[in-house]
């Protein structure tokens, strides 16, 4: 059974009103019924059901907040299993998302956002010294109370630094405009992650816009992995500008340095003094952080081949491979001859054995196929060299909006070109019930 109103999870959590619908499921505002208070309970899409990935990263969430207790990070109260459906049960904030916040206004002061950004960075901090990474840091996941205190929520796809991803090789996680260039290319997130993303979210509150933007999904991440940001409006103090570019570089190593430190930069552009533990701090510029976010880099360095083929793929669907060669392969590489603006060693040109326009691997994201009409999934599939066989599914009732969405894609990650992909999507239709239940 779907969630409904008055209905009760774990003998004790009894459904009062929606509060919003995710990508993992839906959350509620619920009464505990044992202490009389009220909480937000998130449960599980019921089609995630069978998947162990999923249901996994599901219970593991709980886990992974209550290691932080910190005033700007949503409690965690609870996780159960009840009727079919996994659910948290978590801190009921008052207030409203920065989303929506942004939808109203557009944009924010920017003493309002350097707030913003102190606050979450020193929340973050906390996470991260536990060996959290949130790895989705956006505005719907950032709750503002009517005092101005920010609150994150969602840990759900979070995961911990010296732990196994428990996403399939190669699949990426997190929301694509957030979504920090190390991620886009399948490496793994960082305290650096966060930072970006941050800063991604600060861009888009000062300036009413994101920083990068495109028709679909892997266009947004392609343009994370290479464009720079455009300017911020010169009006804007060049400080803040600054602080805010300084968090969207594309290499981990040359960002700021740690959420402690972002927090303490925007406290002292808002006046205040920098709070902290500098000295004493987990995640600082130490030589062991620097070990650990530097080693997106040299991967990158001593590993091309591994990042080429992914990025090599995707780009060749919109620009010439020429250019894609010239734009994306910065480390040294075997070439006839150099390039006009650099030296031999320093060629990005590939190897005549290579062909970018000829690629045989394929990489297919969840975030490029989940939740799409099936359609627009099916033409650019086919651009990739996938054979895409559209499988009818369950049938939603007349209207709904996620008709002819796919909510199942097999197989995910990476692939060679001209294997049938399987996608299901949702009909329209009366939804069937179970005879026996």
């Amino acid at each position: 059974m779907n969630p409904e109103v008055d209905k009760v999870y774990g003998g004790r959590y009894r459904l009062v009103k929606r509060i919003a619908i995710g990508g993992m499921g839906e959350v509620w505002e619920a009464q505990d019924e044992i202490i009389l208070r009220n909480v937000a309970i998130k449960i599980l899409k019921p089609e995630y059901m069978g998947d162990p990935g999923f249901l996994e990263r599901f219970r593991t969430e709980a886990r992974h907040a209550a290691r932080v207790s910190h005033e700007g990070i949503a409690d965690v109260y609870d996780y159960g299993e009840d009727s079919g459906h996994a659910f948290l049960v978590m801190e009921l904030v008052p207030g409203e998302s920065l989303a929506t916040i942004l939808e109203k206004e557009k944009s924010l002061a920017p003493n309002r956002v350097l707030d913003i950004m102190t606050q979450t960075a020193r929340a973050l901090h906390e996470a991260h010294d536990a060996g959290l990474v949130h790895r989705d840091i956006k505005p719907g996941n950032l709750l503002i109370t009517p005092s101005g205190e920010v609150k994150i929520t969602d840990f759900g796809i979070a995961r911990v630094a010296d732990q196994v991803s428990l996403t399939a090789t190669g699949q990426v996680m997190g929301t694509v405009q957030y979504l920090a260039p190390e991620q886009a290319t399948g490496k793994p997130a960082t305290p650096a992650t966060d930072v970006y993303s941050l800063g991604v979210v600060a861009y888009e509150a000062i300036s009413g816009k994101r920083p990068f933007s495109g028709d679909t999904q892997m266009a947004i991440a392609l343009a994370q992995i290479n464009e720079p940001p455009p300017p911020l409006d010169e009006s804007i103090d060049p400080a803040i500008r600054e602080l805010i570019l300084a968090c969207l570089q594309k290499r981990p190593a040359e960002r700021i340095s740690s959420a402690l430190e972002l927090a303490q930069q925007a406290e002292k552009l808002l006046g205040k003094p920098a709070k902290g533990r500098a000295n004493t701090r987990v995640i600082p510029v130490t030589p062991e952080v620097a070990t650990a976010t530097t080693l997106i880099d040299q991967q990158e360095e001593t590993k091309p081949a591994l990042v080429w083929p992914w990025i090599a793929l995707i780009v060749a669907l919109i620009i010439t491979a020429t250019i894609l060669i010239a734009a994306m392969v910065s480390k040294p590489k075997p070439t006839p001859s150099p390039t006009p603006s650099q030296s031999t060693s320093q060629s990005p040109s590939p190897t005549p054995t290579e062909s970018p326009t000829t690629p045989t691997t394929v990489v297919v994201l969840s975030s490029e196929v989940l939740g799409l009409n099936k359609d627009e999934v099916q033409v650019a599939l086919s651009a990739k060299g996938l054979v895409v066989n559209l499988l009818p599914g369950d049938p939603l009732l007349t209207g709904d909006p996620k008709i002819n969405t796919i909510y199942e894609a097999n197989p995910l990650g990476s692939m060679p070109a001209g294997t049938t992909i399987n996608l299901t999507y949702f009909v329209e239709g009366t939804p069937q019930t179970n005879p026996n239940g």
